[in-house]
C-alpha cells in the first residue's frame, strides 16, 4: 500500500540518485592520480525524474500510438538504473590527462549527502502525516 504513494516513490528514487551520484565521487577520488582518467557522473535527480514523469508521451502495449514497440523513446530506462558517464564539463585536464579535482569531488560529496538528507526528511514527513492520519501518536 505504502510503495503506492507518489510522495515515497520520488523520496525513494531522490536517494536512489543521490547514492549512485555518490558512488561516481568515489569513483573519482579513487582515480583521482590515474593518468589519462576522465570524471565521471550521473545525470541529475531533476532530470531523471523529469523523464520518469512521463513529460513524453509513453506506449504501454505493442501497438500504442502507433509504435511497434513495448515502451516509447520518451521512457527513461524501465529497470530504474542509470549509468556513469564522463562528466559533460570536466573542468580542466592536468597535463597526465586527469580531469578529477579533489575540490570538486568533495563539494559534491557534500550535495550528494543533502540530498540523501532531504529524502530521509521527505519520508519521515510523509510517515508522520500517515500515522496522524490513522490516529496514531509517534
Amino acid at each position: 500500500m505504502y510503495h503506492n504513494l507518489a510522495i515515497l516513490r520520488m523520496a525513494g528514487q531522490m536517494a536512489g540518485n543521490a547514492a549512485l551520484r555518490q558512488s561516481a565521487v568515489a569513483q573519482n577520488v579513487a582515480n583521482a592520480d590515474t593518468p589519462g582518467y576522465k570524471a565521471v557522473d550521473a545525470p541529475s535527480f531533476a532530470d531523471t525524474y523529469r523523464a520518469d514523469q512521463g513529460l513524453t508521451l509513453r506506449t504501454t502495449r505493442k501497438g500504442h500510438l502507433g509504435d511497434s514497440g513495448a515502451f516509447g523513446p520518451g521512457t527513461a530506462a524501465q529497470d530504474g538504473s542509470a549509468r556513469l558517464t564522463p562528466r559533460r564539463d570536466p573542468g580542466t585536464e592536468s597535463p597526465n590527462g586527469n580531469t578529477v579535482s579533489l575540490e570538486r569531488e568533495m563539494v559534491r560529496a557534500a550535495e550528494m549527502r543533502q540530498q540523501h538528507d532531504m529524502a530521509l526528511a521527505i519520508y519521515k514527513t510523509a510517515q508522520q502525516v500517515l500515522r496522524t492520519s490513522l490516529g496514531r501518536q509517534g
